[in-house]
């Protein structure tokens, strides 16, 4: 009777690993259609179209997350894609938009703090270096510090976590650490299935150390 218990449970742990690998599938190759979606919309489309390019990422992103609750990598890039096209709006409808991105990373940490590379944290800390502060937005450039010190902490070789340090590092006048964490964004390793967003990455975090060098040469001491 024992050993009939055992089998049975065993079974039931194995139909129960198998049910949730057919979930995950279906839902890994969601969340690849929106980077990818994303990746166009942001380094292929023009800039008179991003807009309406990323309320497509958005909807898209939103049925994602919809058909799979309490996972937080929908949520993730939801916030992304909300984040990307209020950089292409601006205004204020551009600020209502980085609220909701806020909100919806901070749902997303409440799940997993660490999913996709710490995206999470990348993501908030790039809103809370670029948004306005008190009283007309959100931003605070401390907590913008924090957060993507704490992407730099979860995910140290990631492309994306050096390249939006070493963007706000420039932003804060401190040239050469920002130099040697854009070199560590172009050493990064590559990530499989994301060739599209690296490719365009690499570029973005080209033009900055370009800039760094060229304007900044005498704080960069050899970088």
């Amino acid at each position: 009777m024992k050993r009939r218990s055992l089998s049975r449970l065993v079974l039931a742990a194995l139909s129960a690993l198998a049910l949730a690998q057919a979930h995950a599938a279906p839902l890994d190759d969601a969340i690849s259609d929106v980077a990818h979606q994303w990746a166009k919309a942001n380094y292929e489309t023009p800039d008179a179209n991003k807009s309406a390019a990323f309320d497509t990422v958005i909807a898209s992103a939103r049925q994602v997350a919809t058909t799979y609750p309490n996972h937080a990598e929908p949520l993730v890039w939801e916030a992304i894609a909300l984040s990307s096209a209020a950089k292409a709006q601006g205004g204020f409808g551009a600020l209502r938009k980085a609220r909701e991105a806020r909100d919806l990373l901070l749902s997303a940490e409440a799940i997993d703090p660490t999913v996709i590379n710490g995206a999470v944290y990348t993501s908030l800390g790039s809103l809370y270096a670029n948004v306005p502060g008190w009283p007309i937005g959100f931003g605070d450039k401390k907590k913008a510090r924090d957060y993507l010190e704490k992407a730099i902490a979860v995910a140290p070789n990631d492309i994306d976590s050096n390249y939006f340090y070493a963007d706000f590092l420039s932003s804060q006048g401190d040239y050469a650490d920002a130099a040697s964490y854009a070199k560590r964004a172009l050493a990064a390793p590559p990530r499989p299935g994301r060739e599209d967003a690296d490719s365009g990455r690499r570029q973005e975090v080209q033009t900055l150390l370009a800039t760094l060098r060229t304007k900044h040469a005498d704080k960069l001491a050899g970088s």
